[in-house]
């Protein structure tokens, strides 16, 4: 479908029953919230929110909340792009087969766009911040945050359309120190286009004139989070994806999108930041209060009957899951084609993506040694963090597999083939004092902290236990012990206090292990944890609490350890110390109160009521 406009969207939707309208009066603070949640983990349609307290305009969620929905959603044109990707891999194809790929070059077109001026009156009234619906996602949260923008900047050094940025960074509406109505905030990470935009412009000590879009066609939002190469506008690929050249048109000489329902103007000048956050986010924590820049808003324009989408990120799997997974099917192998060797990765979404990268390489750098051990992996890996955003990876686990049986999708088998073979001694590389995710907590600072690769490779070196070995069960001052999976444990131990206790709490551990350590073949892994039944009641939660509450320097030890010639190792199990630290960010939390409340949309009478 060529949709023109979110309404488009949300009407094809409905007539295909994949949406459902809210009459009821919601409140925006922590009640909108709530129900996309409870909808979203049941599986359930897009929302249509009519009647939202505080606002005349209507508000949408859970729009890409499936994967079958999203895919839906760009049913005409998602194999044309994923053609296109291939072809910029391979473009001798075009030349083989040109009646086959001569739709790709139609829909290549779509790819320019189109400076429309007559457009300017669909925005036709202009308001202030505070008519926005200002949701309010979670308790804690610093205020009301845009959840789905497009934020546009261009390049001061070659301005235009083609050479712009638009990416998807939160926004703050209100609260904090922020000025009503003249302010907000302007949350990005690390590897962003508009980071690179802000430097240039800094360095000629100029403002950056930025525009939120909001709402608008599906595939506007999804462009923003399309991880492109530098220099390569998203506005492009917003209109291959669509179907439809992106269309805009320049006031007071900000860039409009004419298709967008709402856009925010205005600017951000040198060293000018405030505090933005606390914000629930999609690690499944707060990230806190930090210094961002604050934008200068210019002006705030709405179109007619305008849409306000949103959507609610937390502990994962959430609606931004299906993003992730739309990248990955239309892009292919482009990652793996670009790394020379890297057969396939894979971000662990349930883990919150960043902490812990699966990957599958070559090994071909010496078939004649009848010794097994990783080398072109260890190539490979250097390559991975070193590439964009998998360079915030924190866990990266990589192995070669002459089967082709392994895949990281299936995230157990994979860590269980890891485990059977890896040499704790030689297989364990540290990267310290370096940069993590701007959302991970577990550092020793906003994006400082450390990282580990798990380079394993060759021959089964060990059977995983399928049950928690007696002498562990017998521990002193560990209790609860559980099998998170083959070959890990979780162990519960005292709530964590210092580093300085930490050490003697893991000492007093590998001295009762080492003493037994010819038993422990069988147990790669020992998590040590708040809740040892929680941890190893799934997968999900294992992966969740373990590389999220790490930071691989300070936090991960070995029965046995040594240091030799710089190289760390261990000759007996491996520990990571994976309790809430004093300085780590809270998890979000439900508000009992509001889930009381919206529970009689879901009663008998309710707009939800059968929904879940």
């Amino acid at each position: 479908m060529q949709y023109r406009s979110l309404e488009d969207c949300l009407i094809d939707l409905e007539n295909h029953g994949h949406l459902i309208r809210i009459k009821e009066e919601v409140d925006p603070y922590l009640e909108m919230a709530s129900i996309h949640l409870r909808v979203y983990e049941a599986g359930g349609p897009a929302l249509l929110f009519e009647n939202v307290k505080g606002t005349k305009f209507r508000t949408a969620s859970n729009i890409f909340g499936t994967i079958e929905r999203s895919k839906f959603l760009f049913r005409d044109t998602f194999k044309l792009v994923q053609q296109l990707i291939e072809l910029k891999d391979d473009p001798i194809k075009a030349l083989k087969h040109p009646f086959q790929n001569f739709r790709t070059g139609v829909a290549a077109l779509k790819a320019l766009p189109l400076k429309n001026p007559s457009a300017k009156p669909i925005l036709y009234q202009q308001i202030k911040v505070e008519e926005l619906p200002l949701i309010h996602h979670w308790k804690k949260d610093g205020g009301s945050f845009v959840t789905l923008p497009q934020v546009y900047t261009e390049d001061v050094d070659a301005p235009g359309i083609m050479k712009s940025n638009l990416g998807m960074y939160r926004v703050q509406l209100n609260g904090n120190d922020y000025e009503l109505n003249k302010e907000i905030g302007l949350h990005y990470q690390l590897h962003r286009g508009i980071g690179i935009h802000q430097t240039k412009a800094n360095k000629k000590n100029q403002s950056l004139k930025v525009s939120c879009f909001v709402g608008g066609p599906p595939a506007h939002s999804l462009a923003a989070v399309m991880p492109l190469p530098e220099g390569v506008s998203e506005i492009t690929f917003a209109g291959v994806l669509g179907g439809r050249r992106f269309r805009y048109f320049y006031e007071d000489d900000f860039c409009i999108s004419a298709d967008a329902d709402f856009v925010i103007t205005g600017e951000i000048f040198p060293n000018d930041n405030k505090p933005e956050g606390p914000f629930g986010d999609h690690l499944g924590y707060y990230s806190l209060q930090h210094d961002f820049p604050v934008m200068k808003v210019h002006k705030v324009y709405a179109k007619k009957n305008a849409i306000w989408p949103f959507t609610v990120v937390g502990r994962p799997p959430q609606e931004d899951t299906s993003f992730g997974k739309l990248i990955h099917e239309l892009t292919g192998k482009a990652i793996e084609q670009e790394i020379p060797g890297l057969k396939e990765v894979h971000a662990v979404d349930a883990a919150g993506v960043h902490p812990l990268l699966l990957a599958i390489g070559s090994e071909r750098y010496t078939p004649y040694s009848p010794t097994k051990r990783p080398a072109e992996l260890l190539t490979i890996a250097n390559h991975i963090l070193g590439t964009g955003q998998l360079s915030l990876a924190k866990f990266l686990f990589i192995t070669a597999d002459g089967s082709d049986q392994l895949s990281t999708n299936n995230v157990s088998e994979y860590l269980q083939f890891i485990f059977e073979r890896i040499d704790l001694r030689c297989d364990v590389h540290f990267y310290t004092n370096t940069t993590i995710d701007t959302l991970d907590y577990s550092g020793t600072g906003l994006n400082s902290g450390s990282k580990v690769v798990f380079a394993a490779y060759g021959d089964k070196k060990r059977e995983l236990c399928k049950d928690v070995l007696q002498a562990v069960k017998e521990l002193n001052g560990f209790t609860n012990a559980q099998l998170a999976m083959p070959g890990v444990i979780a162990l519960q131990t005292n709530q964590f206090s210092t580093y300085e206790a930490a050490k003697k709490e893991i000492n007093l551990l590998n001295e009762q292990l080492s003493s037994v350590i010819s038993q422990l073949s069988s147990v790669p892994l020992i998590v040590l944890c708040d809740d040892a039944t929680f941890t190893a009641a799934n997968l999900r939660n294992f992966v969740w609490i373990t590389f999220t509450r790490c930071n691989p320097s300070h936090d991960i030890y070995g029965v046995d350890e040594f240091i030799i010639n710089k190289h760390w190792g261990c000759n007996g199990p491996l520990t990571i110390d994976a309790r809430i630290k004093p300085h780590h960010a809270p998890p979000v939390e439900l508000d009992a109160a509001t889930e009381n409340k919206v529970d009689r949309l879901f009663e008998k009478g309710g707009s939800l009521y059968g929904v879940i």
